[in-house]
């Protein structure tokens, strides 16, 4: 089966003073070996949804499928292990623990799932190399620029070799030549077992996707694939 993920009549609401519906009976099937862009106005449900999708959150209806397997959202234990061994996310906000120094904040991912840190840190060693920031192995977020801080992030979210990668604005506090460099790291990480979905503004990196999916109002707009 070439799905990874099937939504099946997905809605999510939050009751504050008033119930707000920010996703409305969504039904998408994203395909293995391909990358998503999800795009359309703040408040368009795009950070709500990488939140279902990451299994972080959980629907007030409707149904998710992981493998083609039913997720029980009261299962917490179970999910937080198939979002530590099979799910990589990066935010906007970098969220690297301040008092860790590089390698440690990959560490700590690679630890969640396989608790080997010798294998932890040959691991992290690795993919830090591998998005050419050997030389800030030791150094503290405090002493990385933001390019570098959200390489590092990128380096904890696919040090496990996630088969769901999921980014959240992952240029949005970057210039254009550092976003330009995130995305080409990211769109490197394709293959045909995995798949990649972001969220953007930014209409550029939005159509660099295999399918762009616009939301609205809670719901899908408009689909469009690459021929």
């Amino acid at each position: 089966m070439s799905n990874i993920i099937e939504l099946n009549n997905i809605s999510k609401a939050f009751d504050n003073q008033k119930k707000i519906s920010v996703l409305k009976n969504l039904s998408f099937k994203f395909k293995k070996g391909k990358i998503y862009s999800l795009s359309g106005p703040s408040g368009s449900g795009k950070s709500t949804l990488l939140n279902l999708l990451s299994l972080i959150d959980r629907p007030s209806s409707g149904n998710i499928k992981i493998d083609n397997r039913n997720i029980n959202h009261n299962e917490i234990e179970i999910n937080d292990k198939i979002r530590s061994s099979n799910i990589g996310i990066v935010y906007q906000e970098k969220n690297l623990l301040p008092d860790f120094t590089a390698i440690e904040n990959v560490c700590i991912a690679s630890l969640a799932a396989n608790n080997n840190h010798t294998m932890a840190e040959q691991e992290s060693l690795k993919i830090i190399q591998k998005v050419g920031l050997k030389d800030r192995t030791n150094h503290y977020p405090s002493e990385l620029s933001g390019g570098e801080m959200q390489r590092i992030a990128i380096s904890r979210a696919i040090v496990n070799k996630p088969r769901i990668i999921l980014a959240d604005e992952p240029t949005g506090s970057l210039d254009h030549e550092n976003a330009n460099q995130i995305f080409n790291l990211l769109f490197k990480l394709k293959n045909k077992d995995r798949v990649i979905i972001f969220a953007t503004h930014n209409r550029f990196f939005a159509n660099k996707a295999d399918y762009k999916i616009s939301l609205s109002n809670g719901k899908i707009k408009t689909i469009n694939g690459k021929i």
